[in-house]
């Protein structure tokens, strides 16, 4: 019999896995909620289990996930990324019942989810870090630590959710006041978002590059890296464009931060696959941040530079195989850059686009092109869920070629029935700081003008909301 692995997710990473399982061999399981009827993740899968009604909660439901893997017989759970994917309750009650996880381990999970314990593993291990305070304290005394912290480093400060994570329960602070103020706020939203109100304080660096380097690591003592990404365009410490290798020019610099992505691994006893993420300041000094444990949105760029492809690795890994090829055949060919195209309106402060029908998509394409998507005409996009529609990567072999590609692409796609990021990411690719490659942290608040734009300005957006208006006369002849 075929193994079954079971895909713990939905929309676009959901399809990605299913195809990797499919490749190797196996079946895929997918599960959902009733909201995502209509989703194509269930209809690639080889099964599909309806968890309940939902919304989210039904995704997050740790025991009807594990009563499913069961009910199929599915030996293995992937949870891709999101919901329970950096959960070790979630990883534990798959090893408790007999079940592989395919990522890293309960334990590995747990020290790393809380960044207080993860950053005392890599100052132990010598890696250099952003100044930082343990946990706070609760009440006047927490309060007194980080006010005694602001005075020894300087304001800004950044107060941080110690189970945090994809840029949630984090606030910058610039004063004594302000520090008061936001310390129980803080607290508050970490407990309501990750039931822990644990929070503790990093000195900001100001404008720094955001790179991160992904790791794979096997049950054989073989970790490595594939290189370095960089997530520098950001809103809100939520990443919007991706990029692959980072275009930093210091390549000794960048070789040394790929070997100590690689040493932090070691020293947390890392297993499957992970990234290691690192601020750059204006100097080019570097600072670990953090270790995601799991696959990321972004890991396409990764996969388009190396030809590696990540999900299998991670599966091979899980069921104990070691790694098929070393450090060396590591590769990099290239660059790479995604854009994640949204059901949101960059000019209402990225609103949602959710409930709306998808009355047009008429999606991009050629040598070079990456889609990850599960949209498709006609879908109606749930209100309940993310945003995202479609991930495209494209790749050239130099910067100049996969900039122009990007531009020809998002030209050429369209997407009608909700506003979309489409319109707002040309205007990035056309802008001169990202087109030279000069961009940090601060670039979507430093160049407001990007927000500034004609949705139907192509050819093709003119076509495409021509399509659209008939679409909507056909269905609502009555109205006006």
């Amino acid at each position: 019999m075929k193994k079954k692995i079971l895909v713990a997710n939905r929309g676009e990473i959901a399809i990605r896995l299913t195809r990797a399982i499919q490749e190797l061999g196996c079946e895929a399981v997918a599960v959902y909620e009733t909201p995502d009827e209509m989703s194509r993740h269930i209809r690639i899968a080889d099964e599909a289990i309806l968890l309940g009604d939902g919304p989210r909660c039904d995704y997050l439901n740790i025991e009807k996930i594990i009563r499913a893997a069961k009910k199929s017989g599915a030996c293995a759970i992937h949870p891709g990324y999101g919901f329970l994917a950096e959960n070790p309750f979630f990883a534990k009650a798959c090893e408790n019942n007999g079940i592989i996880f395919i990522g890293p381990t309960a334990d590995i999970i747990l020290n790393l989810g809380n960044k207080v314990i993860a950053r005392n593993i890599m100052a132990e291990a010598g890696i250099p870090m952003v100044p930082g305070t343990q946990n706070l304290k609760q009440g006047r005394i927490g309060v007194a630590e980080a006010l005694s912290f602001a005075a020894k480093y300087g304001y800004p400060t950044m107060l941080k959710a110690t189970s945090g994570g994809g840029g949630r329960g984090i606030r910058r602070i610039e004063s004594d006041a302000e520090m008061k103020e936001m310390i129980p706020v803080a607290r508050a939203e970490a407990l309501a978002a990750f039931n822990d109100d644990s929070v503790f304080l990093e000195k900001v660096v100001i404008n720094p590059k955001h790179v991160e380097v992904q790791i794979l690591a096997d049950s054989h003592g073989n970790t490595l890296h594939l290189g370095t990404r960089d997530c520098s365009i950001q809103r809100r410490n939520q990443k919007l464009i991706e990029i692959a290798p980072s275009m930093i020019k210091n390549r000794p610099l960048l070789d040394e931060i790929c070997n100590t992505a690689v040493k932090a691994a070691k020293a947390a006893n890392y297993l499957n696959a992970g990234t290691v993420e690192f601020l750059i300041d204006k100097d080019q000094n570097y600072y670990f941040m953090e270790i995601n444990t799991r696959v990321q949105v972004e890991h396409t760029v990764t996969e388009m530079i190396t030809g590696i492809d990540i999900v299998r690795n991670q599966i091979n890994i899980a069921f104990g195989k070691p790694l098929s090829f070393t450090q060396k055949d590591v590769q990099i060919r290239g660059h790479a850059i995604e854009v994640r195209i949204n059901a949101e309106d960059p000019k209402n402060d990225f609103m949602p686009e959710g409930g709306k029908k998808v009355s047009v998509y008429r999606s991009t394409g050629g040598f070079g092109v990456r889609l990850d998507g599960f949209v498709y005409q006609g879908y109606v996009i749930p209100e309940v869920y993310d945003s995202l529609l479609v991930k495209l990567t494209v790749h050239g072999f130099t910067w100049e070629e996969t900039v122009e590609r990007l531009k020809r692409c998002l030209h050429n796609f369209a997407i009608r029935g909700p506003k979309t990021t489409i319109p707002f990411y040309v205007n990035i690719a056309n802008e001169k700081d990202f087109v030279t490659g000069n961009f940090d942290t601060s670039y979507i608040e430093t160049h407001p003008h990007i927000f500034h734009y004609d949705e139907d300005a192509s050819e093709v957006g003119k076509l495409a909301r021509f399509i659209s208006q008939i679409h909507y006369s056909r269905e609502n002849p009555f109205s006006k």
